[in-house]
């Protein structure tokens, strides 16, 4: 089975039910070694106010996490999800720097001012360009890697979750380029298993998208994005054979934003 849970929320991100020691607990019962607490960064500017914690709650979350890190039952990392949006290259160098974060997510959930993974404007997938916005989202992926601001790239295709997609030739021309500059990057991306929980019915990535990132050497992380205890290690079974599938025997593991390679288990023995 799969050790680690390396995206889980907590409800200081104002979506997510259960505090802290429910996760845990849940990890402990699913025979989890170690997760990751990942909530949604503070921003400065007053980014995205109703998914995130806003920076007076920070140190709360520090706190929380603190709580959890004495137990010999289960190793709990400290971890964020860092938004990169056009604002965030100002701000969050030196505060990503000055906390001991052992892993950090970026990710993308807004296409300029559209929030387009929330539910409250899902309706406006029906009158964009699909393809177009596809597009920009890979190409916001590829800066995100140019910044060498974060370790992992979360929910690869994020767009795909309320089932609006593009042709795979389309994904694999537009994301070719966000993949070698995640690879130049040196980061991995995760195998979210929060696409099986949404109207795309998928992990992220696609099957596509993951033999492209196992082509370029592109390491993989397990996570359930979980926004309730009752999710952590969401399907990690479907997971494993995903990345068996695409070629991977390996997966990481971090602490300190230093990573170690581990064997990934062989689902016929």
């Amino acid at each position: 089975m799969i050790l680690t849970d390396y995206h889980i929320h907590t409800p200081l991100c104002q979506h997510a039910t259960g505090e802290p020691r429910a996760y845990f607990a849940s990890a402990a019962d699913r025979g989890l070694q170690q997760i990751c607490f990942t909530d949604h960064a503070p921003a400065h500017d007053g980014f995205d106010p109703t998914n995130r914690m806003v920076m007076e709650q920070f140190p709360g979350y520090l706190d929380n996490v603190g709580q959890l890190q004495n137990s010999e039952q289960l190793s709990v990392l400290l971890g964020i999800e860092a938004d990169f949006y056009p604002g965030a290259i100002t701000f969050q160098p030196d505060w990503i720097e000055s906390h001991p974060f052992d892993l950090v997510i970026g990710s993308v959930h807004y296409i300029d001012d559209w929030g387009f993974d929330n539910p409250a404007t899902k309706d406006s997938w029906k009158s964009v360009d699909v393809t177009g916005a596809w597009r920009k989202y890979f190409k916001l992926v590829a800066e995100l890697a140019d910044s060498a601001l974060y370790d992992i790239v979360g929910h690869l295709d994020l767009p795909k979750k309320f089932d609006y997609r593009p042709a795979d030739t389309d994904i694999r021309e537009m994301a070719t380029p966000a993949l070698d500059r995640i690879a130049a990057a040196g980061m991995s991306i995760e195998l979210n298993t929060a696409g099986l929980r949404k109207p795309c019915n998928e992990i992220y990535p696609s099957p596509l998208l993951l033999e492209l990132a196992f082509e370029r050497e592109i390491p993989i992380v397990f996570a359930s994005d979980a926004h309730s205890p009752e999710e952590v290690a969401y399907a990690f079974d479907k997971a494993l054979d995903l990345a068996l599938a695409a070629g991977y025997t390996n997966y990481l593991t971090y602490s300190e934003r230093k990573t170690q390679v581990r064997p990934l288990p062989n689902r016929s023995s």
